[in-house]
């Protein structure tokens, strides 16, 4: 059986994460909901030194201060906000036990074109990159998935480009795999949104059937496009949380890592529509640069000038460093808004905090292997396969703390693969 995997190495592309942000507005408004918001976790302190130093050295009073006016952000669309909203209180098609198998309101696609003549198919999988922990995550979860199918049979080949957050890279991966005529079906998780979608598209013209996952792009001639419910929808359960757990009053400090990208002002516009409903006042919204330096220097800056009674994050990986920005001034901890990832977790059980885990479900990664199966089986598959986003709150803490006791750090608690067969070694020893 034969097995093909091509990888770029993660710190080989470190500088190149700021293109897998992409900054690319889709042409179409509900397009704009499927770009990932894993891109709240690809920044490096390398990538955004000069523009965090500017910011880290402002004023409180030169921050951004207004929570109004979201709807007039070019990155804001309020039918895709109402959506996502309301997506959250709908319960998902399918078995809580499999989440990754799960969907809200799916329309079905018919296969029965592509279905395929038995076993040993070989699998082609285009990636953007795995330049993050979130992205290393699913990508060791999505290898789990594919050796349980490898050892059924059904999968002969895996074979996988990653582009190291490099478009043009990505386009010429699809291009070759277009090419080779080896393909049986082919996953695409796209670096940036319009531009890579005249490469989606060639794929489907070329009659593989096409599963896009995680980040969007502009046209829906894709067999099915996989995500969890969305940005707004994460950035809104971290801002409901802060109103009401907070004194009408109380201030807020938002820490956001890059302006620009339309992945990160959706969470940003969703808690701006939040906040300026509410008698939060806050203070400013900054940006990091993801740099845990820049994340503690800020809060501390903050912290000098006067009272920071809770803390919104776009993304919570750097959030063990404002934490620690509490400590070090002997102050009592926030209000916070952190993230799935395991230091944050672990830090929350520690100190006793109020606090909440916003999620972009990092399971998603086990789907498209799923999907592909189905389509091989002629079987019908959500057009839009919209999976479940659900944030840890305090009374799932423990749980979650004990299903990941032996994963690193930068682990995602919602991975998902703890019945898959290299559990746990494949995510302990990455």
């Amino acid at each position: 059986m034969k097995l093909t995997r091509t990888l770029v190495a993660s710190a080989a592309v470190t500088s190149l994460v700021l293109v897998g942000c992409s900054t690319d507005t889709p042409d179409d408004p509900e397009a704009s909901v499927t770009a990932t918001e894993d891109a709240a976790t690809e920044t490096t302190s390398e990538m955004a030194t000069e523009t965090t130093s500017e910011m880290a050295s402002e004023s409180a009073g030169a921050s951004e201060t207004s929570t109004e006016g979201a709807g007039d952000s070019e990155f804001f669309v309020q039918a895709d906000y109402d959506r996502q909203l309301a997506q959250r209180d709908i319960a998902p098609e399918g078995d809580d036990a499999t989440p990754w198998l799960q969907a809200i309101e799916p329309e079905m696609a018919d296969t029965s074109e592509f279905a395929a003549d038995g076993d040993g198919q070989t699998l082609c999988f285009s990636n953007a990159s795995i330049s993050n922990p979130w992205r290393v995550t699913g990508w060791i979860t999505m290898q789990q998935q594919v050796q349980v199918y490898e050892e059924q049979g059904i999968i002969g080949d895996f074979q996988v480009a990653d582009a190291g957050d490099d478009d043009n890279k990505q386009i010429s991966d699809i291009q070759s795999f277009i090419d080779s005529g080896d393909c049986n079906a082919l996953i695409i998780s796209p670096s940036t949104t319009a531009t890579l979608t005249p490469a989606v598209e060639a794929a489907c013209d070329s009659g593989i059937p096409v599963i896009v996952f995680d980040r969007g792009v502009n046209t829906d001639c894709m067999v099915t496009f996989i995500h969890p419910i969305g940005g707004y929808a994460y950035g809104a359960d971290g801002a409901e949380f802060l109103v009401d757990n907070l004194e009408p009053g109380s201030t807020v400090l938002a820490l956001r890592i890059l302006p620009g990208v339309d992945v990160l002002e959706h969470r940003w516009g969703a808690a701006q529509q939040i906040f300026g409903d509410s008698e939060l006042e806050v203070l400013g919204n900054e940006f990091t640069g993801g740099d845990a330096a820049q994340i503690k220097d800020i809060v501390t800056q903050y912290l000098q000038r006067g009272p920071v009674d809770g803390i919104w994050m776009d993304a919570g990986d750097g959030a063990v460093a404002a934490i620690e920005a509490y400590e070090d001034l002997g102050m009592d901890y926030p209000v916070f808004v952190g993230e799935d990832e395991m230091s944050f977790l672990r830090k929350w059980d520690e100190t006793g905090m109020t606090a909440i885990a916003p999620v972009y479900s990092n399971f998603q990664w086990r789907t498209p292997i799923e999907a592909a199966v189905r389509i091989w089986n002629g079987e019908e598959v959500p057009s839009e396969w919209v999976l479940p986003q659900v944030p840890i709150e305090e009374d799932q803490l423990q749980e979650f703390l004990e299903l990941n006791s032996e994963m690193p750090s930068l682990h995602y608690a919602k991975f998902g693969g703890e019945d898959l067969p290299g559990y746990p070694d494949a995510w302990t020893d990455r």
